[in-house]
């Protein structure tokens, strides 16, 4: 079956598991969470995967064995396309509506250091900069994890030093309560969206390793 959209009920079922994320809630409205997130979340993504590759479908419930807080499920929907280790597409579904993302999430000091040469030099780090400028133009909201100050070994003199701050660098895109979230259309919006960040994912495999 297609995607004929996200329902009220999505939003309605997030709205009140940030009220009660018990597992007796949970229990009460599995059948909700199925037909209302689950179902649409992969009939969504089964949509894109011919363009962009299958997806992974996030389990809703949290590990908490290393955090204090120990409610026990996520107040959201993700799933995510790979294109490389901790990089690539991303939609999720939340009491605030949906939202779609694209970009690296995390890398490791070997990773951050060949990003790192990429962005200082001239010709690749000046792509970078445009490809991030033209989708702030375009409606983005360019965000990550980033240091306050110029990594060790790295001038704050840098003219690209805020692309080095980054340790992830992540561009995103809210449609909150727009109807279109409950429409088919949804697909070619998140479609059309993605394409536009695909210049960004590109650079990072390029650079990346």
């Amino acid at each position: 079956m297609g995607f004929t959209g996200f329902p009220e009920a999505a939003l309605d079922f997030y709205d009140d598991l940030e009220i009660d994320n018990s597992k007796v809630f949970w229990e009460a409205n599995r059948e909700v969470y199925r037909t209302a997130v689950a179902g649409p979340m992969a009939a969504l993504t089964d949509e894109l995967a011919e363009e962009f590759g299958a997806a992974k479908i996030f389990r809703p419930h949290r590990d908490v064995r290393f955090s204090k807080d120990k409610t026990p499920y996520k107040t959201h929907q993700g799933a995510f396309v790979p294109v490389a280790p901790a990089t690539g597409y991303y939609v999720e579904i939340a009491a605030p509506g949906v939202t779609v993302a694209a970009g690296f999430y995390q890398a490791d000091a070997e990773r951050l250091a060949f990003l790192r040469r990429a962005i200082d030099e001239d010709l690749h780090g000046a792509e970078l900069a445009h490809i991030v400028d033209s989708l702030r133009r375009r409606g983005w909201e360019i965000g990550g994890d980033r240091l306050k100050t110029a990594p060790r070994g790295w001038s704050v003199e840098h003219p690209r030093i805020e692309l080095l701050r980054h340790r992830s660098l992540t561009a995103t895109r809210t449609y909150g309560f727009d109807e279109v979230i409950h429409t088919p259309a949804l697909v070619e919006q998140v479609r059309t969206h993605w394409r536009e960040t695909r210049p960004l994912l590109d650079w990072l495999v390029r650079h990346g390793a």
